[in-house]
């Protein structure tokens, strides 16, 4: 069982390998700021996560898997506290480093489908794919989706909507149209125009695709 400082490690390696940077023992030690790092990575090499020679550190297969999931978490973290919980920039790392050691399997592919199955994180770096994105890829359509993406006569529930223009979320607000707000889309051109209870609203393609549904 390894801590939360190991999975730093791992981590870190991952990252350095997408930015091509050389990775020896020296180069991985420098950029680390936590106590015993050097006990810690040979912790790794004792549990057959990494390979360490003179010239070089690697993660072996284990060590790869387990990284994949590490860098998952956190950037399906990033995506969450970013485009659902609208937290600032300058906390949105940190505060998915925190996530990223205790978001346990379960809750990150509940993460994943909640956001439809992102690529990329915010800062526009990729996120290994889990089990859940290869299944949503083989059906018809995802579970969640932009408005933009439905059908005439789909009948969705909003799950969230992203914008950076709070204007337009206030504008939404004020309509009603908000996260759990069921909804019937009657018509998708000249403009998208939803069923709302008893009212019609019509909504430009830039705003239809800030709103994020789950068909119902």
């Amino acid at each position: 069982m390894i801590g939360a400082n190991h999975e730093e490690i791992l981590e870190l390696i991952w990252l350095m390998e997408e930015e091509n940077e050389r990775i020896n023992e020296d180069s991985l030690l420098k950029k680390t700021d936590f106590p015993a790092a050097k006990d810690k990575l040979y912790t790794l090499k004792e549990e057959d996560y990494v390979i360490i020679t003179d010239t070089k550190v690697e993660l072996t297969r284990k060590g790869r898997d387990k990284a994949k999931l590490i860098i998952r978490r956190h950037r399906l973290a990033e995506r969450l506290l970013n485009d659902v919980l609208e937290v600032k920039e300058d906390t949105v790392d940190s505060s998915a480093c925190e996530f990223e050691h205790f978001l346990d399997e379960e809750v990150t592919t509940s993460i994943c489908t909640l956001l439809g199955h992102p690529v990329s994180c915010p800062h526009g770096k990729p996120i290994p794919p889990g089990d859940c994105c290869e299944k949503a890829s083989k059906e018809i359509r995802p579970v969640v989706m932009p408005l933009s993406d439905l059908r005439s006569g789909d009948k969705a529930r909003v799950s969230y909507i992203v914008t950076k223009h709070h204007e337009r979320l206030d504008r939404l607000s004020s309509m009603g149209l908000l996260p759990g707000t069921q909804i019937c889309l009657h018509q998708r051109q000249p403009a998208f125009v939803i069923q709302m209870d008893e009212t019609q609203i019509a909504l430009d393609d830039a705003i239809a695709r800030d709103i994020y549904v789950r068909l119902v």
